[in-house]
Order: structure tokens, then sequence, then C-alpha cells
């Protein structure tokens, strides 16, 4: 009976390992991959237009509001792995953050602290320096979260959500803006108040307002090393398109016609309509 024991044990945690070391192989090919790419469009990012950049606009404010500054990009990168791992055990998928903040910043840390120097021009701005980087941060990053949330038993997968969970949220809401808020104010009075301005209205319009406050860390120091010109126009201009089109979408403009108390014009129904983005009443 021992024996039929030890065999049945031995087998399952043989296949168990082979699932284990199925899952690191894959996840290391596919998180050189992802960091390979994201490495290398984060840092193209940063010579538009001349050449063509890959990564998204909240990447690229993220980056700039570290300063080049080594801690400040693995701080920030930590800050949203957790609830990243959080994501890999409860759901067992991969947020964005991985792509978008945990492998630019974790490249971006390790590529100037190998520097020893806060220059961008040879390591943040470096597509071939921080693709090399971003393949080898993505390669371990993903095994880890791949890894742990396939050995982590079922039963322990919701608790590990429901811990990590809320305390991701803090993090990204309200902790996040207000991290941003200050370095807004502390850029100058003109951005400040166009990130405070921005902020508190894509915190209405988006529900976070961080994404309202780089806007305006970009418009404030555009105007502030540009002036009035053509190109902070045409920002401007963008990103008022950008918070009205918003707000259609998501039915904002409903909800505040309803809150108060006011007719919704005909055209206007009919917009939400087509486009499937509020109720027609």
């Amino acid at each position: 009976m021992s024996s039929l024991l030890y065999a049945v044990g031995h087998t399952t945690v043989s296949i168990a390992l082979g699932r284990t070391a199925t899952v690191a192989l894959e996840s290391m090919v596919i998180g050189a991959l992802i960091g390979f790419g994201a490495g290398a469009g984060v840092a193209r990012m940063f010579h538009a237009p001349t050449v063509q950049g890959m990564g998204a606009f909240r990447t690229l404010g993220e980056l700039n509001a570290c300063e080049n500054d080594p801690a400040a990009h693995f701080s920030f990168g930590l800050g949203f792995f957790f609830h990243a791992w959080a994501s890999a055990v409860g759901t067992g998928a991969l947020t964005s953050d991985v792509d978008h903040r945990i492998v630019p910043h974790g490249a971006a840390a390790l590529s100037m602290a190998r520097r020893g120097s806060r220059r961008a021009a040879g390591t943040l701005h470096d597509p071939r320096r921080m693709a090399v980087v971003g393949a080898a941060v993505g390669l371990v990053l993903v095994t880890v979260l791949n890894t742990t949330a396939a050995a982590v038993p079922h039963s322990l997968q919701q608790v590990a959500a429901d811990v990590l969970g809320p305390a991701s949220a803090w993090l990204i809401n309200p902790v996040m803006p207000v991290v941003f808020w200050m370095a807004a104010v502390d850029a100058g009075r003109r951005t400040g108040g166009w990130g405070t301005a921005l902020g508190g209205l894509a915190h209405v319009v988006m529900g976070n307002a961080v994404p309202g406050i780089v806007l305006g860390i970009v418009v404030g120091k555009g105007v502030d090393e540009l002036g009035w010109t053509r190109v902070t126009r045409v920002l401007c201009g963008a990103v008022v398109a950008l918070f009205a089109v918003s707000a259609v979408l998501r039915g904002v403009d409903l909800q505040l016609l309803h809150q108060m108390h006011a007719d919704v014009p005909r055209w206007l129904r009919q917009i939400h309509h087509c486009t499937g983005t509020g109720p027609a009443t």
C-alpha cells in the first residue's frame, strides 16, 4: 500500500513539475518577445516624428514624469507589478501594465543603473539598448508571473486576488493621481494649472485623473517652452477633441443633462442611438 501511494505521489509531482517547466519555457519565449517589442517601441517614441514609435501615450508621459531617475522608474514599475501579479493569480490573464508600465520602467531603470548616468540619450532613448534590456526584463517578469500563478492552488487564488486587488486599486486611484498632480504643480504655475484642470475633467469623464494630469503636463510644458505656437494650439485642440469624444462615448453628457433635469436634444439622442454609447431617452 505504501509503495502504491509513493508511486502515485511521485507521478503527481512529476506531472506538476513537467507542467511548470512547460509554462516556464513558453513564458520565457513570450516574455522575451514582449519585452523586446515594448522596449524598442517606447524608445522609438522619443524620436517621433522622424521615426515611427510604438507605444501608448500614457507610457511616454509616465516615463518623462520619472525624470530619468533609475529609482523612480524602478519604484513606479514595481508598484504595478503587484496588480499584474494579482490579476495573473486571480484571473490567469496578464494586464496591459506588463508591457505598458512594468517592462518599460524596469528596462529604463536597469539601463540607467548599468550606465551609472541619468542621461537618457544612450539609455531610455536608445531603441537597441532598450530592446535588449527590455527582452531580459520581459523574460524574467512573464516567467515569474506565469509560473507563480500556475503553482498557486486554486483555493488560494481567490484569497490572493481579494487581498492584492484592493491594494492595487488604491495604488491606481487615488495614490497615482496625487503623485502625478504633485509633479504637475512642482513643474510650474502654468503646468500645475493645466494638470489640475485636465485632471479634474479626466476624473469626471474617465474615472481616473492620471490621463488628464499627464496631458496637462505636456500642454503646460509645451506652452512654457514653445509659447502659443501652431504646434501647441493643435495639441490643445486635440486634447479638447479627445475629452469631448470620450465624454460622448461614455455617456457623460447624458448623465449631466439628467442630473440637471434638462431635456436631452433629439439630435444628441440620435447620436447615442447610432453609436450605441448611451440610452436614447
